[in-house]
């Protein structure tokens, strides 16, 4: 028997059947009728996992060119991005710049500019990582997902899509077809620090933060982190504790450590439990903080 060199990084070695439909509804049908099919909108998660025989699919189902699910569109209050849209056309798009900047700073801490031009955000988001700083972005955010399949189309809470590293809430005929995000008003700042070993690599730990006050009360704010959990982790109880308080370093330091205290990291090649219960701490002081005094930062 022949052993497989799985670190090759050049070779597919099992035949698939290539599909391209032009309509949800095409890939809806393709993915009901084929067996063992995948969906494959810029291939950055997917064809890596192929090349490695991690997963053997014997159709892909290319949706890059439906028009349903790319662009990014203004209406009143919300703002929808559809799921085949590519992270470089969100990091330069003037509307998400203006209206999302937190988004727009997680998504230009993803990868190269090599890896945004291909990769989009519902494979972001559907890849399912607890590190993906795509999907910390939207869940720090008041997102909906739009889900079609055979019979309807819904909406859920980005939240409630994840329900374990590398599992969603989609069926096997369901499509992601885009995100629904609300517009913050004008006066919420913002912070997102991502912590990675090297520039480009995957967040070691990471943390999203939206914050309207008014006389340094606190009025609204969301808090996410990512890789501190088996999903992207929104930290609702904190924001609640938060709520009416008046921001002080005293206030910040014990929303800090209850950040920290509600966490579930894990010891992995990145890092271990113990320093993510400690970065976790420290970021969200900084975040904060930084959010409070209306400063933007990425990555």
């Amino acid at each position: 028997m022949t052993e497989v060199n799985i670190s090759n990084t050049h070779i597919i070695f099992t035949p698939f059947e290539y599909h391209k439909p032009v309509t949800v509804e095409e890939a809806i049908r393709r993915l009901s009728e084929l067996k063992n099919a995948k969906l494959m909108a810029g291939g950055t998660d997917l064809i890596p996992k192929m090349k490695q025989r991690i997963i053997e699919p014997d159709h892909i189902i290319s949706i890059k060119n439906i028009p349903e699910l790319t662009g990014i569109k203004k209406d009143n209050d919300t703002i929808f991005i559809g799921a085949a849209t590519t992270l470089r056309e969100i990091e330069r798009s003037k509307l998400i710049q203006e209206n999302l900047p937190l988004l727009h700073d997680c998504i230009k801490s993803i990868g190269s500019i090599q890896i945004r031009n291909m990769g989009t955000l519902g494979g972001n988001v559907c890849n399912a990582s607890p590190a993906a700083d795509g999907a910390l972005g939207l869940v720090t955010m008041d997102t909906k997902v739009i889900i079609s399949g055979p019979q309807e189309t819904r909406q859920i809470k980005l939240p409630e899509f994840f329900k374990a590293p590398g599992l969603t809430l989609l069926k096997k005929d369901e499509i992601l077809k885009g995100f629904k995000i609300k517009i913050p008003s004008k006066d919420t700042s913002y912070c997102f620090i991502s912590i990675g070993r090297t520039s480009l690599d995957i967040s070691t730990i990471s943390i999203g933060v939206a914050l309207k006050t008014k006389n340094n009360e606190v009025i609204d704010i969301n808090i996410a982190l990512g890789s501190v959990a088996p999903t992207p982790l929104r930290l609702y109880e904190v924001e609640e504790w938060l709520l009416g308080k008046t921001i002080t370093p005293e206030v910040i330091k014990e929303a800090s450590r209850r950040v920290s205290n509600s966490i579930k990291p894990i010891t992995d090649i990145r890092g271990t439990a113990e320093y993510r219960y400690a970065a976790a701490e420290g970021i969200a002081r900084e975040a904060i903080t930084r959010a409070w005094k209306g400063k933007e930062t990425s990555k």
